[in-house]
């Protein structure tokens, strides 16, 4: 970013103000000893005459949204840049700040919109990251980080005690867990879908979970025993709490004596009069933090001098006195040294945690697959997979002595561990002439995972297909016929309530002369379609024979999405990030 060097930089910020103050004195000294001369010094003294115009009267303007927490630390400091006529290139910065929720914007800006702004500062880059992973979206380009503040687990006093605050500290697990133990004792957060602080809280409880035996199960009984009490935001959760410590709101089913909340969301609650201050665990395993990037949107198409000007606020956000604002409204100007006045107005004391925060970001794998364990946990679904077992599957995959097959075996095990006892899930194979002129045969046809019928539940028999997929010998690779059948089996079955789709693993294009057309396929699977009882198709390209073009085409006819991974190992990964997108709308 050359043409972006930093305007105005000697002269910005504490000094800026100093220079141009002291030209302004000797300027008005000056014409007040000609005024006194000629009789005007009245005038003068009320405030009648002007000497020469403001910057502000060629001010460069800035439109920023900005994440509702952090919008009026910066508004506060946008006053502030205007009181002190900070400058960028010699002109005034008049910013104007726009509180929008950071889901939203994402959103707008992952189809190709919202070009209304200049910059963006959502409350985590888990927003940014989203929207820089989509081909169709505005250019997003980060520019650094502004705040920051931890995630924690806050509760009324009452409740806060009968866990040993502040003297015993708990885990991310241990702290749900004890939530989930007691009846009294509910715990509330906002939906991991649209707020950061209850994704990198699922994040981090499905991480922790995820390293004990049996962890995948207790972290899908946790997701969902906590997606009985989401509410849409952060702002939302806060209004779950009880209003009085009487017994009608102690007892209301609908009040949450915890909740999963920001250090800075703490602070501002415990500031307000809405009620008694919140004291905050900090988990000892680490707080995952709300990091607030300092975004520029659609760089390529701001003027030089508001590029400029955007940088310029950028760096007046790291001055003294802007830093004062941001700690102020309960903001960390320093991640791993938090001034003990703004922790202790937040609720946190020793010896809690308060500085133990993750050690890294969360992945985008861990994010992804948080997300997916949270979309099937929390609607339930119902899910065929088609795995191709052709010959081709029993190429080796570079560098692991193991086979496509063999890896994508191991991938479909990990994702049916993260299902639960209600989710339905089958399993069809496919070749060409598998089943007399059939292209494919049925395994284990979809059932709730926690049926028993004959030998053992529903979750073992497939968990015994699923190991015992092997390629066929000399198949190849009939897709166009046994899409088609398996995606009418899914429709003719559609179960009301549930996420319902069909996932496609191909490492090759079709095969089969027999078949219909690609075309004839297509058409088909549009006239199934019925966006009322939708059935997205997720068709997974795996290995570099896999033509993606081909199963793009036929998963859009569906509403649903392609995805291309070359190395099997992938598979869960991308299932997951494919589920998340098509049970949310999200893009692909």
């Amino acid at each position: 970013m050359g043409r972006h060097s930093l305007p105005d930089e000697r002269r910005a910020g504490t000094a800026d103000p100093r220079v141009r103050a002291r030209r302004r004195t000797v300027a008005v000294a000056t014409v007040l000893v000609l005024s006194v001369a000629g009789g005007t010094a009245v005038a003068v003294r009320g405030g009648l005459l002007s000497f020469g115009g403001s910057c502000q009267d060629d001010a460069v303007r800035l439109t920023v949204a900005a994440s509702p927490d952090i919008a009026p630390a910066l508004t506060a400091t946008a006053d502030y840049a205007r009181e002190k006529d900070i400058t960028s290139d010699g002109r005034c910065l008049d910013i104007r700040v726009s509180p929008r929720e950071s889901y939203k914007v994402a959103d707008a800006l992952q189809s190709g919109k919202g070009t209304d702004m200049q910059v963006w500062v959502p409350d985590s880059g888990l927003w940014v990251q989203r929207v820089s992973g989509s081909a169709t979206a505005t250019r997003v380009a980060g520019a650094g980080n502004v705040a920051s503040t931890p995630v924690g687990v806050a509760m009324v006093p009452a409740a806060a005690k009968t866990l040993g605050w502040p003297k015993k500290t708990y885990s991310w697990t241990e702290l749900v867990g004890a939530t989930t133990r007691d009846d009294k004792l509910k715990l509330g957060a906002a939906d991991p879908t649209r707020s950061s602080t209850g994704l990198l809280a699922l994040t981090r409880i499905s991480a922790a979970a995820s390293r004990v035996k049996g962890g995948d199960t207790q972290a899908a009984a946790m997701a969902k025993a906590l997606s009985q009490r989401t509410s849409d935001s952060d702002t939302q959760v806060l209004d779950t709490l009880p209003r009085d410590e009487s017994g009608t709101e102690q007892g209301n089913p609908r009040r949450n004596q915890a909740l999963i909340l920001s250090e800075q969301a703490a602070f501002a609650h415990n500031a307000s009069d809405e009620g008694k201050d919140l004291d905050l665990f900090y988990p000892k395993d680490g707080a995952p933090v709300l990091d607030y990037p300092y975004t520029l949107v659609d760089e390529p198409g701001l003027s030089t001098d508001e590029s400029r000007a955007a940088l310029r606020f950028m760096t007046l956000l790291g001055e003294p006195a802007p830093q004062r604002i941001l700690r102020k409204y309960g903001f960390r100007t320093d991640a791993e040294n938090p001034p003990a006045a703004l922790v202790a107005a937040a609720g946190g004391s020793s010896p809690q945690p308060y500085t133990r925060t993750a050690t890294e970001p969360e992945s985008s794998t861990a994010v992804q697959e948080a997300l997916g364990m949270w979309t099937i946990t929390v609607q339930s679904a119902r899910i065929t997979t088609v795995v191709d077992a052709s010959a081709s599957m029993s190429q080796r995959v570079p560098g692991t002595g193991q086979t496509r097959m063999d890896v994508t075996r191991s991938s479909l095990l990990q994702a049916l561990a993260t299902f639960t006892p209600e989710d339905e899930i089958g399993l069809w194979k496919f070749s060409t002439k598998l089943d007399g002129d059939k292209d494919y045969r049925v395994l284990v046809p979809t059932a709730r995972l926690g049926d028993s019928r004959g030998a053992g539940t529903q979750r073992e028999k497939l968990s015994s297909a699923f190991s015992s997929l092997e390629p066929v010998p000399d198949g190849a690779t009939g897709l166009y016929d046994t899409t088609l059948a398996a995606y009418k089996a899914a429709v003719a079955s559609y179960a009301k309530g549930k996420f319902n789709a069909l996932v496609v693993l191909t490492d090759g294009a079709n095969e089969d002369p027999g078949s219909i057309s690609r075309a004839e396929l297509v058409a088909e699977l549009q006239k199934l379609t019925d966006p009322e009882r939708p059935v997205p198709l997720i068709a997974i390209a795996v290995g570099p024979d896999a033509d993606k073009n081909e199963i793009d085409q036929i998963a859009k006819a569906t509403g649903g999405s392609a995805q291309q991974v070359n190395d099997p190992a992938q598979i869960h990964a991308v299932m997951l990030k494919a589920i998340v997108a098509a049970g949310s709308g999200i893009p692909n």
